[in-house]
């Protein structure tokens, strides 16, 4: 069951790091670590996720039960946590209106049969670094606590990591933010518009050189 046992912190470094801390020393499928407030929490690309005291959701997740597919049903179980209209940017950003409203990431060692899901979700935060007025946003308007939001995310996390893959991708495929736009990656050097989703997950990318897919890493929208 997913969200038992929990562990929670009013003060963390990371809940990632205390997950993965805990899956290494035997923790069950399915634990559950919340923080308050984390110090040095991360998403993806090594960027750091803050958050003021008690404004987010901040937590991470012990799986047991592995899937390639973990990063798109962790996507979709958020967007549908979300009780405003949300779309995903590749490969589990999850927007509103074009900002980012939550961010997820996925860390373990498969070889020992392991892997922490981390989530972070604006809930109340209205206090952004500089760097991230632009591109983060908060529920506004959703009438929703952090530990209603919470709650909320892990009762969609036990329905969607289960399902098959063809119905994750298909839910996936509904919210894809960038379908049809331009995008950028290789640091800006290589161009394409989004085509979707292959049936790994990988993104499909059109270019003047032909079409190519992208299994890992980032890309930038055009806007």
């Amino acid at each position: 069951m997913i969200g038992t046992p929990r562990v929670h912190f009013r003060l963390t470094d990371s809940t990632n790091e205390r997950a993965r801390s805990l899956a290494a020393s035997g923790a069950p499928h399915g634990t559950l670590v919340t923080a308050d407030e984390q110090q040095t929490g991360r998403g993806r690309q090594g960027r750091v996720w803050t958050a003021p005291p008690r404004s987010a959701v901040l937590m991470s997740v012990v799986l047991r039960k592995l899937s390639d597919a973990l990063p798109l049903a962790a996507a979709v179980a958020v967007s549908e946590a979300v009780p405003l209209e949300t779309k995903i940017k590749w490969p589990n950003d999850v927007w509103v209106d074009g900002r980012k409203v939550a961010g997820i990431l996925v860390e373990g060692r498969p070889q020992e049969g392991w892997a922490v899901l981390g989530i972070g979700l604006n809930v109340t935060t209205e206090e952004f670094p500089a760097e991230l007025h632009a591109t983060s946003l908060r529920l506004a308007g959703a009438s929703l606590s952090p530990a209603d939001a919470l709650a909320s995310v892990v009762d969609s996390l036990r329905v969607w990591l289960p399902r098959p893959r063809d119905e994750i991708l298909t839910a996936w495929r509904s919210r894809d933010a960038l379908l049809g736009r331009t995008v950028r990656w290789a640091n800006g050097s290589k161009e394409g518009v989004a085509a979707g989703v292959d049936s790994s997950g990988a993104l499909i990318v059109e270019t003047r050189d032909g079409r190519v897919t992208l299994d890992a890493g980032e890309v930038h929208l055009e806007r």
